[in-house]
């Protein structure tokens, strides 16, 4: 998918970039490879490059000032793929009302707490050897995006870190010790 700003000689399948949104997950859906070729700020792609494109993608804008910089074509194109993604996952577009709420109230978990939490979790997860702190994979990484997709609230960040607490003592055979 080629971007373009001007009409050429020979026409070539058109898309905005709301469908350029939609026809990429369609097509990644399939297992399709795709590409987004943008070209250079002051002359675009050349006539060649263009002819390499299955589509050509235009974001209407000011006729006067058709040419939007490489990083607004970049933000609307991504923009719209997101929005098509969560479309096609039938998830919503739109912050739901309580995270709205949440966020507002400031009760989100901040990122120091969040940190904080991440070791926590990481130094538990070596107590339980569930994790090998010498060969740890990706598994923190991925956690990390895990957690990242929510919004944790500092109640919650202080539910899961009570459950870590707990965990560490469990390893260590305190909790058998109390219950003595």
């Amino acid at each position: 998918l080629g971007t373009s700003a001007r009409d050429r000689r020979i026409p070539w399948p058109l898309l905005d970039p709301r469908e350029c949104g939609q026809k990429v997950v369609e097509e990644a859906g399939q297992g399709a490879e795709i590409a987004l070729v943008f070209g250079r700020e002051d002359s675009g792609l050349t006539n060649e490059e263009l002819q390499r494109c299955h589509f050509h993608v235009h974001i209407p804008s000011d006729p006067e000032f058709s040419s939007l910089n490489l990083g607004a074509a970049v933000q609307v194109l991504s923009y719209e793929i997101r929005m098509s993604w969560l479309a096609a996952q039938g998830q919503p577009s739109k912050i739901e009302k309580e995270e709205v709420a949440s966020t507002k109230s400031g009760e989100l978990a901040t990122m120091d707490e969040l940190e904080r939490f991440y070791e926590h979790l990481e130094q538990t997860l070596v107590a339980i050897e569930f994790m090998d702190p010498e060969k740890p994979r990706h598994l923190m990484a991925r956690l990390r995006r895990l957690y990242g997709r929510s919004s944790v609230s500092r109640a919650e960040m202080n539910i899961l870190r009570g459950i870590l607490t707990e965990t560490q003592k469990a390893a260590r055979g305190e909790l058998l010790k109390r219950k003595d």
